[in-house]
C-alpha cells in the first residue's frame, strides 16, 4: 500500500506546488486539491532594452552586440499568477488513477498558458502518465535549480531535457534502497523528431543524493543527445549541489555545469549559483554559451508568503548579456 501511495503523489510533488492547497474534497477513496500562486515581481536590467525577434530571441549586430529597441525601459514586470488542481482516486488496493493540471497568467498577457497536464495510473509497481509534463531529466537538474529568481540556464542542452514537455509519456518506480528511477518518451508533433531519456537517483538519509540521465533523439531535424551527473548534500541549515552536463547537437560538442549553495537562518534563506556552458562550434550552434554568477536572499513573513531579491553577475559581452537584479513577493494558497 506504500508503494501505492508513493507512486500517485511523486509526479506531483515534483512540481513547485504549495502545501496549502485548499482541499475541495476528499473521502477514503478520492481527494480533489486546488492551490496555486499570486507573484508580482520585476526585472531591472539593460538587456530587456534589446529588441527581441518573433521567437523571442535577442536580435544582435554583426559584431554580436545587442540592437536596442528605443521604446523599451530597463524596467520588465514579470509578474504572475498560478492555479493548479490536483486529483487522486482509488480504484482498488493496487490501483489509483492521477490528474493533475496548472496555468499560468502573466502581465501584459490575458491568456492562460498550460503549464501542466497530464493524467494517468498508478499501481505498487509505479506509476504511468501521459500529458505535458517534465521530462525524466528533472528530478536532476531540479538538484541546482533552487532560486526564486536565477539559475537552471545551463543543464538543458536539448529540448528532451526539459520540464513542461508535451506529447509526453512517463513511467517512474521507487526502486528499494533509496533509489527512483524515470523514463520517458516524447511523441514530436514534428515527424521523426521524437526524443527518449532515462534517469536514476539515489537519495540517502544522511543528506547525500546522486544521479545519473541520459536522452537521445532528434530536434529541428538534427540528432540531439545529453548525458547529466548529479552529486548534493544536505546537513542541517546548509546544501549544496552540482550537475554537469555533456551532450551533441548536430555532432557538435556542448557540455555545462552548475553549482548551487544555500544556507538558512530562522526565516531567511540564501543562495548563490554559478551556470556555465559552452559549444565547440559557436558559428553553428548560437545561443548556448552562459556564463554568469547570481546570489538571492529570500525571506519568508509566513509560511505561505514570502519576499525575495537576487542578482545575476554576467560574464558574458554585449548589451543582452548585462547584469540583472530581479525581486518579487509571493502569496501561496
Amino acid at each position: 500500500m506504500n508503494k501505492l501511495i508513493f507512486s500517485t503523489t511523486l509526479l506531483s510533488t515534483l512540481i513547485s506546488t504549495s502545501s496549502f492547497a485548499f482541499e475541495v474534497y476528499s473521502n477514503d477513496d478520492s481527494s480533489l486539491l486546488l492551490g496555486g500562486r499570486v507573484e508580482p515581481r520585476f526585472n531591472v536590467s539593460d538587456a530587456n532594452t534589446v529588441a527581441k525577434d518573433a521567437d523571442g530571441n535577442f536580435v544582435t549586430d554583426a559584431n554580436g552586440e545587442g540592437v536596442v529597441d528605443s521604446n523599451k525601459s530597463s524596467f520588465d514586470d514579470i509578474s504572475r499568477a498560478r492555479i493548479y488542481i490536483d486529483g487522486t482516486t482509488r480504484v482498488n488496493e493496487d490501483v489509483s488513477v492521477f490528474g493533475f493540471y496548472e496555468g499560468e497568467l502573466t502581465s501584459g498577457s490575458s491568456e492562460i498558458e498550460n503549464r501542466y497536464m497530464y493524467a494517468g495510473v498508478a499501481t505498487g509497481f509505479g506509476a504511468f502518465s501521459y500529458g505535458k509534463q517534465d521530462s525524466a531529466q528533472v528530478i536532476l537538474t531540479d538538484v541546482t535549480d533552487i532560486m526564486e529568481t536565477f539559475g537552471g540556464s545551463a543543464s538543458d542542452l536539448v529540448e528532451g531535457n526539459q520540464d513542461k514537455r508535451e506529447n509526453n509519456f512517463v513511467y517512474q518506480l521507487e526502486i528499494p534502497f533509496g533509489v527512483t528511477a524515470t523514463a520517458n518518451y516524447i511523441a514530436s508533433d514534428k515527424e521523426d523528431n521524437d526524443s527518449a531519456g532515462l534517469s536514476l537517483i539515489y537519495d540517502d538519509p544522511i543528506g547525500f543524493a546522486f544521479g545519473v540521465g541520459y536522452v537521445d533523439g532528434k530536434q529541428n531535424d538534427v540528432d540531439a543527445n545529453q548525458m547529466n551527473v548529479v552529486a548534493s548534500y544536505a546537513v542541517g541549515d546548509f546544501y549544496m549541489g552540482g550537475i554537469y552536463v555533456s551532450g551533441e547537437i548536430d555532432n557538435v560538442d556542448v557540455d555545462g555545469y552548475e553549482i548551487a549553495a544555500a544556507y538558512t537562518l530562522d526565516d531567511f534563506v540564501f543562495r548563490y549559483v554559478y551556470n556555465n556552458r559552452d559549444a565547440d562550434d559557436k558559428a553553428k550552434i548560437s545561443d548556448y554559451e552562459v556564463d554568469y554568477h547570481a546570489i538571492e536572499g529570500v525571506y519568508n513573513v509566513t509560511n505561505n508568503f514570502l519576499g525575495y531579491a537576487g542578482y545575476e553577475f554576467n560574464r558574458l559581452d554585449g548589451k543582452q548579456n548585462d547584469d540583472q537584479f530581479q525581486a518579487g513577493i509571493r502569496y501561496n494558497f
